[in-house]
């Protein structure tokens, strides 16, 4: 089996950026570019510079506090996300607690008819398997595609979060946990029924991140 892989890439430099992203789609399915690496006046350039390629794109624009860089008002990264939106990219992953907080921006989202990712992320640990469900049942009350990520502190903790693949019907569920200990749901998530893995061109963005060159060498 080919994993189907999603490569991040998060760059602060457009033409590195452009670089990145052609050399990552000749060798895997899709790209998530980390918007957010980019200083806010530059995201337009960007988007510009890579809009043939968007289709196969996920785009996000991640706040720091979210695990994210941007630095920008709130009120200046809920314009960009609406610019992102009117490129049409395969999706647009948005925090829950941001479409929660922005009726302005949820009601701009369906009306453009984007297909919205909506991601929630804990970084200190795993919570409980009905807090997942229940976090999982809000979430997809905004969108069928929806991404949960935790951080593991033991194997039972990326067990946890790899079960909510069963209880979710009608749902395009990515959901793994970050850290050495959620390494293995990394891959196993793409064999219950997330749509992709993400993976990195070289040095991990986020905790516990393979390789695409890793990924692709223990599958074949």
């Amino acid at each position: 089996m080919q994993l189907p892989t999603c490569v991040t890439i998060a760059e602060s430099n457009i033409p590195r950026l452009k670089k990145n992203l052609r050399k990552a789609l000749k060798k895997t399915n899709f790209a998530e570019l980390r918007l957010d690496y980019l200083s806010p006046n530059k995201v337009p350039h960007a988007l510009e510079a890579v809009k043939k390629d968007l289709r196969r794109c996920v785009c996000t624009l991640r706040l720091s506090k979210e695990g994210g860089k941007f630095s920008g008002s709130e009120k200046n990264r809920v314009s960009i996300l609406k610019l992102i939106a009117e490129y049409n990219p395969l999706l647009l992953d948005v925090e829950y607690t941001t479409l929660t907080k922005s009726n302005g921006l949820l009601r701009y989202l369906r009306n453009s008819k984007t297909d919205l990712l909506v991601s929630w992320h804990d970084f200190k640990k795993t919570p409980s398997l009905n807090f997942l469900n229940a976090q999982a049942k809000k979430m997809r009350k905004y969108s069928k595609n929806i991404k949960i990520v935790t951080t593991a502190k033991g194997v039972g903790d990326s067990a946890r979060i790899l079960s909510l693949y069963k209880s979710l019907s009608n749902t395009n569920l990515i959901a793994f946990a970050m850290g050495d200990y959620g390494r293995f749901s990394r891959i196993l998530c793409v064999y219950l029924g997330s749509p992709y893995t993400y993976v990195s061109l070289g040095k991990p963005i986020a905790p516990g991140q393979f390789s695409l060159d890793e990924v692709k060498s223990f599958l074949n």
